[in-house]
């Protein structure tokens, strides 16, 4: 059996799947969708001790706990940066990473090192004004950063918004790169509308060769236009 394991951004969980999952487990795929520690559902486990180490193991758990190989893995935006050693470590497992309008991190980068220096630099702010000092509040700005703008998607997706941990975006990732060299990667950008800090990622998969797909959507394309990501992903699985 074809096996999908998607795997949401910063501030969504789980939930933001729910009708991609609920169309590709009617056309009878095995579809996992777990929430990373301290968001959607999980939010009360939001603490100082959330990084990105955290939210790697979250996802190499799931693939033990379900023993399933033949997997296609999908990163949508933050969880791009888990890429690297989730392949490292769960060799074997994986068919194809998908980047969903996901960030690329090379060894030793984290996050705001690969987001535009202005948006880094008010991400920080943000945490230390408002959030504690280490973490960056869920606030209405980002459905207008992310190109939502149905008022229905907005409203869904406004009101399950969680805060998200700085430590997610500051603490670098550590992987061997060849062990992303042996797994099939496809990226896939939005353009209705694109973001800038995004482009980037856009270009470096171009000229590494892999596959590349868009969708007209905004950033969330799965809750923008879920029978058009269930279509990709289908094409992408077959």
């Amino acid at each position: 059996m074809v096996n999908f394991v998607l795997v949401h951004g910063a501030m969504h969980g789980g939930w933001c799947w729910k009708n991609v999952r609920s169309i590709l487990a009617k056309a009878g795929y095995s579809v996992l969708t777990p929430t990373l520690t301290g968001q959607g559902e999980r939010r009360r486990e939001l603490s100082r001790q959330v990084g990105v180490e955290t939210h790697i193991e979250d996802v190499l758990e799931t693939l033990w706990f379900e023993d399933i190989d033949k997997v296609h893995l999908v990163l949508h935006s933050y969880a791009g940066i888990l890429a690297g050693p989730i392949a490292e470590r769960a060799v074997g497992r994986l068919s194809s990473i998908t980047f969903l309008g996901a960030f690329l991190a090379r060894p030793g980068e984290c996050l705001l090192d690969v987001e535009p220096p202005d948006v880094a630099a008010r991400y920080r702010q943000l945490a230390t004004e408002k959030g504690d000092g280490w973490r960056l509040p869920a606030t209405s700005d980002f459905l207008e950063q992310w190109g939502i703008t149905d008022s229905a998607v907005r409203e869904a997706v406004g009101n399950r918004l969680t805060d998200f941990a700085l430590a997610c975006q500051t603490q670098p990732v550590v992987y061997d790169p060849a062990s992303l060299d042996t797994v099939r990667k496809i990226y896939v950008r939005h353009t209705a509308p694109q973001m800038a800090s995004l482009h980037r990622f856009w270009e470096r998969a171009v000229s590494s060769g892999w596959q590349t797909e868009e969708i007209a959507t905004g950033h969330d394309m799965m809750l923008q236009d879920p029978q058009s990501t269930v279509d990709l992903l289908m094409q992408i699985a077959e």
